[in-house]
């Protein structure tokens, strides 16, 4: 079974935001809670219709994520750019912070 995050966007402000390991939804990838087997997948699930019922996020869903030196990456280019930001200007967005871990979207 494929690794798999919850990603959505925040209601309040339409960041897209990923469920962490603490039940926070957070604007950084890197922080995503990562389940690879089914019940893990099912607890993300639940949590999706319990934060979309509680009108916290919207369009939740699962997506393929990946590992790479030890932090979760999204496994397509959409959802990377998704966490990154805008990819014309590297200075601007996500991708301008320090403790982004997934470098360029390129």
């Amino acid at each position: 079974m494929a690794a798999k995050a919850l990603k959505a966007n925040r209601l309040s402000d339409g960041e897209a935001v990923w469920l962490s390991r603490t039940g926070i939804w957070e604007t950084r990838v890197t922080l995503a809670r990562v389940e690879e087997d089914a019940d893990g997948i099912a607890a993300l699930e639940d949590a999706a219709r319990t934060a979309t019922a509680d009108c916290i996020v919207v369009d939740a869903e699962l997506i393929d994520m990946e590992i790479r030196d030890g932090a979760p990456v999204p496994s397509k280019l959409k959802e990377r750019i998704r966490a990154l930001g805008p990819t014309v200007r590297l200075d601007l967005g996500k991708q301008a912070e320090p403790e982004s871990r997934l470098g360029k979207v390129a």
